[in-house]
C-alpha cells in the first residue's frame, strides 16, 4: 500500500492505492481518494489525518520517513447493518435463553447463528467456507466449525419456536397486518439421485426432473414479510401442501380471520373447503379450462365486461396495458365430501381479458408446439415424458404408438387467450379490490426468487434431514432480516431491491494495514446506498481512521 499522485486534467490527485497482480501484470487498486494535491497542501485535515495515522502507529510528525506500512486486508463492517436489525429483533436475548435449556453448549451460540444468517445476506457460501472468512467480519467470537454444525440441529429442533417468536416480535415491533396471507409452494433440488424418504423425486420447478428435492410451502404478510414455513418430502403435491399451513396459523399463530391468496396450484376444492372449515376467506387463481360449460359460455360472452381504470393500472405497472377488461360472475362451486355428501361453496368469480396477456399466451403456446414437433421425431421420448407442457398438444393414433399434432387441442387452448379468472368466497368484495390483492401475488413469487438466487438457499450441501432442516431456518432468519431492511428503507421513501442491498453493504469496508507493527483500519469510500442505509437505521458512520479495537468497537 503506497501513496500515489495521478494527473487529471490540470490537476493532480493524491490517492491511498493497493498493488495487486493480475494476469502477470500488476494493478492498482484505489483504497481512498484523499482529494486534490494542490488542496491538501498545508491543509490542516489532512495534517491531521497524518497525525492520527503516526499517533496509532506510535511514530511523531518528525519521524514520517521511518513510517514502515504494510498490505491491506479488507475488512466487511457492512454486516452491523444486519446486527442493528437483529438485536432490534431480541434475537441474541431469544438464544442465549435457548441456550440455557442445554447445559453443554461452551459457545455462543446466537454470533454463531448470526455469522451464518449474515453470511447468506452479504455473500452465500458453505458452512465450511463461512467458518474459513469469519474473520472478514471484525468482532466475531471465537468459535470452531463443530459450532456452526451444532446450531443447525439445534435450529432444526426448534424451528416452531423460533417462527413463534418472530411472528410475535413482527406483530409488536412493526404492527405487523396478517388480515391478508399469502401462501405458495416452491421446490429446492439437490445435486443427487439418492432418495431418502425426505430428499425425493417430484414435480420440479426448476426442471431438474432427474434430481431430488425437498418442497417448500411459505406464508408472507401483505409486505411480503415471512411469516413462517413448512418443508415437505419432494413428492409431495401443491395442493397437499395447504392444510398444515392453515392449522399452523389457526392454532400456533391465533389468528382468526384471514383472506388467503393463492395461485391456481392451491386451487382444489378440498383445499378451499377446509379454509372455510376453518373460519377464513380465499382469493385464488381458477382452473379455467376446468369449469363447467355454463361458466365458459359466460366467459366468452362480451357482454358485462368492463375496462380497468387508469389508476388501477397504473398500480398494476400496465400503463402500456392497450385492453384491460373484467366482469363478474356468481359461482356454485360444488363438491362431495369424504362421506360423498354434495356440498357448496357461494362464491364471485371476476374474469379478465388482458391483449396483453392473449399475446403472451400465444406465443407461449406455439413454443410448446415447436417442441412438440421436436418430440414427434423421437417417439420413444413422448412414451418416455409426462403429460405436462408440450405432450398434451400431441395426439397418439392407433395402436402401433404412432404420434401426431392434436389440432383439436390447440384450436381449444387459443380460445382462451388472454383470459383469466379469480374464485373468492368474499362476496362483498368488490372486484377491483380482489384484482389487487390478487395482484400482490407478486411479492411471494418474488420472495421465492430472492430465496433461490440472492440468498442462494441452494446448492444446498448438507445430506441429513435435521441438518437440511436446520439450513432453511436460517435462511428463514436471513430472508427475514432482509425483507425488514427493505421495508424500513421503504417506509422512508426509499425504494431498493435485493441486489442493490447487497452491493450497498458490501461496498463498506475498512483497509486493515499494520504500521510500525500496530494495526489500524482506514475507511472506503461508502456508496449512496450504503449512507442511505445507514442514515434510516441512524447508525453513525466510523470515523476515516481507527484503531483494530476501534474497530471491533463499532462494528460488535
Amino acid at each position: 500500500m503506497h501513496i500515489k499522485i495521478v494527473k487529471a486534467g490540470k490537476y493532480e490527485y493524491v490517492r491511498l492505492v493497493e498493488s495487486f497482480r493480475e494476469n502477470g501484470k500488476v494493478k492498482h487498486k484505489v483504497i481512498l481518494n484523499l482529494g486534490r494535491k494542490d488542496i491538501i497542501e498545508g491543509n490542516p485535515s489532512f495534517k491531521r489525518l497524518a497525525e492520527r495515522l503516526l499517533e496509532i502507529s506510535g511514530g511523531t510528525v518528525e519521524k514520517t520517513d521511518k513510517l514502515q506500512i504494510s498490505e491491506g486486508t479488507l475488512r466487511n463492517y457492512g454486516f452491523i447493518v444486519y446486527r442493528k436489525l437483529w438485536q432490534i429483533f431480541g434475537f441474541d436475548s431469544f438464544f442465549d435463553q435457548l441456550k440455557r435449556k442445554h447445559t453443554k453448549l461452551q459457545f455462543d451460540l446466537g454470533s454463531v447463528i448470526f455469522l451464518m444468517v449474515v453470511q447468506h445476506l452479504l455473500s452465500p457460501m458453505s458452512k465450511l467456507s463461512t467458518y474459513e472468512k469469519r474473520y472478514l467480519y471484525l468482532g466475531i467470537p471465537e468459535m470452531d466449525l463443530n459450532h456452526l454444525y451444532r446450531s443447525l440441529d439445534l435450529l432444526a429442533e426448534n424451528k416452531e419456536n423460533i417462527e413463534n417468536y418472530v411472528f410475535d416480535r413482527n406483530r409488536t415491533l412493526f404492527n405487523m397486518s396478517v388480515d391478508v396471507v399469502f401462501y405458495d409452494v416452491t421446490t429446492f433440488y439437490f445435486e443427487s439421485v439418492r432418495e431418502d424418504g425426505f430428499r425425493d423425486f417430484g414435480f420440479s420447478k426448476d426442471n431438474k426432473i432427474n434430481e431430488v428435492q425437498v418442497v417448500m410451502g411459505l406464508l408472507i404478510d401483505s409486505e411480503g414479510r415471512p411469516i413462517g414455513y413448512e418443508l415437505f418430502p419432494g413428492n409431495t403435491l401443491d395442493s397437499k401442501t395447504l392444510e398444515r399451513s392453515l392449522e399452523k396459523l389457526k392454532e400456533r399463530f391465533n389468528i382468526r380471520q384471514v383472506i388467503i391468496v393463492a395461485d391456481r396450484g392451491l386451487n382444489s376444492k378440498l383445499n378451499l373447503s377446509r379454509i372455510k372449515e376453518m373460519g377464513y376467506d380465499y382469493i385464488v387463481a381458477s382452473r379455467l379450462k376446468k369449469m363447467p360449460e355454463s361458466v365458459i359460455e359466460e366467459v366468452f360472452d362480451s357482454n358485462g365486461y368492463r375496462l380497468l381504470t387508469p389508476e388501477l393500472l397504473a398500480r398494476y405497472k400496465e400503463e402500456d396495458e392497450e385492453e384491460f377488461r373484467y366482469k363478474v360472475i356468481d359461482y356454485i362451486n360444488r363438491y362431495k365430501d369424504e362421506e360423498g355428501k354434495v356440498k357448496e361453496l357461494k362464491e364471485k368469480m371476476v374474469i379478465t381479458y388482458s391483449k396483453k396477456r392473449a399475446l403472451k399466451d400465444k406465443a407461449d403456446r406455439e413454443r410448446l408446439i415447436e417442441k412438440a414437433k421436436e418430440l414427434l421425431k423421437e417417439p420413444a421420448r413422448i412414451r418416455a415424458s409426462n403429460r405436462r407442457g408440450s405432450k398434451r398438444f400431441i395426439l397418439e393414433k392407433g395402436e402401433k404408438e404412432e404420434y401426431c399434432l392434436n389440432e383439436e387441442a390447440i384450436a381449444a387452448d387459443e380460445k382462451f387467450d388472454g383470459y383469466y379468472a379469480i374464485q373468492t368466497s368474499l362476496l362483498d368484495l368488490k372486484a377491483e379490490k380482489v384484482l389487487e390483492v390478487y395482484h400482490t401475488l407478486w411479492k411471494i413469487e418474488e420472495s421465492f426468487r430472492i430465496m433461490k438466487s440472492t440468498l442462494e438457499v441452494r446448492p444446498i450441501f448438507h445430506w441429513t434431514e435435521r441438518r437440511i432442516k436446520g439450513h432453511f431456518v436460517v435462511c428463514f432468519l436471513a430472508f427475514l432480516l432482509e425483507r425488514t431492511l427493505e421495508y424500513k428503507l421503504k417506509t422512508n421513501g426509499i425504494m431498493m431491491s435485493p441486489n442493490k442491498i447487497r452491493e450497498a453493504l458490501n461496498s463498506m469496508m475498512f483497509t486493515e494495514v499494520e504500521i510500525n507493527g500496530q494495526l489500524y483500519l482506514i475507511k472506503m469510500k461508502l456508496s449512496e446506498g450504503a449512507n442511505k442505509i445507514l442514515r434510516v437505521l441512524r447508525i453513525a458512520p466510523p470515523k476515516n481512521v481507527l484503531s483494530l479495537e476501534e474497530a471491533k468497537a463499532f462494528t460488535w
